[in-house]
């Protein structure tokens, strides 16, 4: 006996000793399937009997089984033994399932007729009858293939009836290799979503043809078009060919008549079927900004960061925890994650810890305008970069709270530049917002004035060759996805039914995702040289109205009927749109296009100073008038929309 066919026999007495557990229906004992094979083996013996008799006219030979169908169904048994065809889950038989029985079918029907030969020669006896040997194959052999897909389409029917979900009819866009294992692995998922009706390409030499019996369909017409003319409900796009341009212009077309798009994978970023369904998902709002990908320059930001003490604040944001995702690619040697936020920094340990273990970290709770707390904290880790992200962000909030915004993002900006300097920091990188460009809030003002200082003080320090640090600034706009922004808001409204709120039918804003951002953050920071203010490309601005319908479309519900928009009204300090840049402001390329170079004047670090002084002394004093009324002195760019400080801009003209 070889050591595969006891091994496999060890296994099915083995798995006898498990209890069968009929609560759940996708598990059956390899010892119950064989046993259910052998069943079949003789019906099929039986039913051979009935065919012989019924072609010769005679009785059945005998109800019970002869010696030579004992034999039959001994080898038939032994051959299922060898290859294993009893070990897979008969819900999920596949084309290798029905092979395994082809071959151990015909392996028995090969070595009885042998066997059957040999005696013959031998006693001049016969052993068996070729005609009912060879009857008996094709009856064994189609009953277990039947039996095996009966009882695959009754599972998948019965996860589809107790699911109680639709399957959707959808058409796959792409006919390659991608397209194909997709809608392979469609087929067999469990409970089914999608019901693949056919294939669309772009390639005309195809028309006609088929895959997995399904037609493949020209795209001659609207993609909506084709939709409607095959029934189906929904598109999936496999194509990964697709330009951004096309990709959103077919998206727009199927959004437009209701219909649902989904984005599938390329099967060689996946590592197994089940993964590849998982990502089989809906189009998301960020795969329709109008931008082409970002290509980064690995290299030069690898050794940026590689084997560096990293210091980031505001770490377990938005756009901070992403950076700390995404410097842990590059082999740092530390990373000090520091927020004031306990439970988010905890959730963000929390998910570092396990997906980067490798790397070593230090998870602070602390405060940027606590002065004497990361003095120590620098003095202890000496850090090599920092990445400024701590900051007070929401437009309203701090057009109520000045105070705040004024000690957290000037002064807490102030006592991290001046403790790099002071620490020696080869890099300082703050990460600004376009809300700083003619500024109209308290908000926007404040890192306009964070942003003045990190310049200042950098092309101060270079008259001395005792200091090293340089300073970099990196601006952008609206991060989809980010705490507070405005797609995590429309979604939490469409959950609870609507309506979505806007402040203003013609209010538009730029966005980009928060790994775009962060990734471009990384180069900027690598390529700079210091006192630079790094603005990104952010593609084409969105219309917020605009933006609110497609996420209603993509939820699967129709604008102002499912779910209504409302305008609200302007909030304070809001802009209807904002800029990258004021008028006077030029450009200076850098070779990577998603990245220029504003040219501003640096102002005067002295007087400067001083000014900052005299703002933080009002901010602690908590006297709003004084504090905005300076923040206007040193801002004069800065004039309030919609907001109670107006009639201080009024009172600055009459000055």
């Amino acid at each position: 006996m070889s050591i595969r066919l006891r091994n496999a026999i060890i296994q099915i007495f083995e798995s006898s000793r498990r209890k069968l557990d009929f609560s759940n229906l996708g598990y059956l004992p390899r010892w119950l399937v064989l046993l259910f094979d052998i069943f079949t083996c003789v019906l099929a013996i039986y039913i051979t009997k009935f065919v012989v008799s019924s072609i010769s006219l005679l009785e059945i030979e005998s109800l019970y089984l002869l010696p030579s169908e004992g034999i039959i169904l001994g080898v038939n048994v032994f051959f299922f033994l060898l290859f294993r065809t009893y070990a897979g889950l008969l819900r999920h038989s596949t084309f290798i399932d029905a092979l395994k029985l082809f071959i151990a079918s015909s392996f028995t029907f090969g070595v009885l007729s042998i066997t059957h030969l040999i005696y013959i020669y031998i006693t001049s006896i016969k052993l068996f009858s070729l005609g009912k040997l060879f009857i008996y194959f094709t009856v064994s052999y189609s009953l277990l293939f039947l039996i095996r897909v009966f009882v695959k389409q009754i599972f998948q029917a019965s996860y589809n009836i107790l699911d109680g979900g639709k399957i959707t009819k959808t058409l796959i866009y792409g006919s390659d290799s991608n397209a194909i294992a997709i809608a392979k692995a469609l087929q067999y998922e469990i409970p089914q979503r999608f019901k693949i009706v056919g294939f669309i390409t772009n390639n005309s030499k195809q028309k006609s043809k088929q895959i997995f019996g399904l037609p493949i369909i020209p795209k001659n017409r609207k993609i909506s078009t084709l939709l409607r003319s095959r029934g189906a409900e929904a598109l999936i796009l496999s194509d990964n060919k697709l330009n951004q341009k096309h990709r959103l212009k077919i998206v727009d077309d199927c959004l437009e008549y209701n219909y649902k798009v989904f984005r599938a994978p390329l099967v060689s970023d996946i590592e197994n079927e089940k993964t590849l369904i998982k990502q089989i998902q809906n189009i998301q709002i960020e795969d329709l900004l109008e931008r082409d990908p970002i290509v980064l320059d690995n290299k030069l930001i690898a050794k940026d960061l590689y084997q560096k003490i990293i210091f980031i604040t505001g770490a377990a944001g938005s756009i901070g925890s992403e950076i700390v995702r995404q410097i842990s690619n590059y082999s740092p040697k530390k990373i000090i994650l520091i927020d004031q936020a306990e439970t988010p920094l905890y959730q963000i340990q929390s998910e570092i810890l396990k997906n980067y273990p490798q790397i070593d970290y230090e998870f602070i709770i602390s405060d940027v305008v606590n002065y004497e707390k990361l003095e120590r904290l620098f003095n202890i880790y000496r850090p090599n970069i920092v990445y400024h992200a701590a900051a007070y962000k929401h437009v309203p909030l701090m057009e109520c709270n000045p105070s705040e915004a004024i000690l957290v993002n000037v002064l807490g900006s102030k006592n991290l530049v001046d403790i790099s300097l002071k620490y020696d920091v080869d890099k300082f990188v703050m990460v600004s917002t376009d809300k700083a460009v003619n500024p109209s809030n308290v908000m926007g003002a404040s890192k306009r004035i964070a942003e003045m200082y990190v310049q200042s003080l950098h092309f101060h320090t270079r008259q001395s060759p005792n200091f090293k640090t340089n300073f970099i600034t990196t601006r952008f706009g609206n991060v989809l996805g980010s705490n507070g922004s405005v797609v995590p808001l429309f979604k939490k409204q469409i959950e609870e039914g609507g309506p979505l709120t806007i402040t203003h039918p013609e209010i538009i804003r730029y966005f980009m995702t928060i790994p775009e951002a962060c990734q471009l953050v990384l180069e900027a920071a690598s390529m700079g040289k210091g006192g630079e203010i790094f603005i990104f490309n952010m593609g084409k601005a969105v219309k917020i109205v605009d933006l609110a319908t497609k996420i209603i479309k993509l939820a699967g519900f129709v604008p102002y009927k499912d779910i209504d928009i409302e305008i609200i009204g302007l909030r304070p300090g809001e802009k209807l749109y904002e800029e990258l840049l004021n008028d006077k402001t030029k450009t200076l390329p850098t070779y990577n296009q998603k990245i220029m170079i504003a040219q501003l004047d640096a102002e005067d670090y002295n007087r400067l100073n001083e000014e900052i002084s005299i703002l933080v002394d009002y901010a602690k004093q908590f006297n709003t008038h004084k504090m905005v009324t300076q923040m206007k002195v040193i801002v004069p760019e800065y004039r309030s929309l919609n907001s109670q400080y107006e009639l201080l801009d009024d009172k600055n003209q009459k000055n």
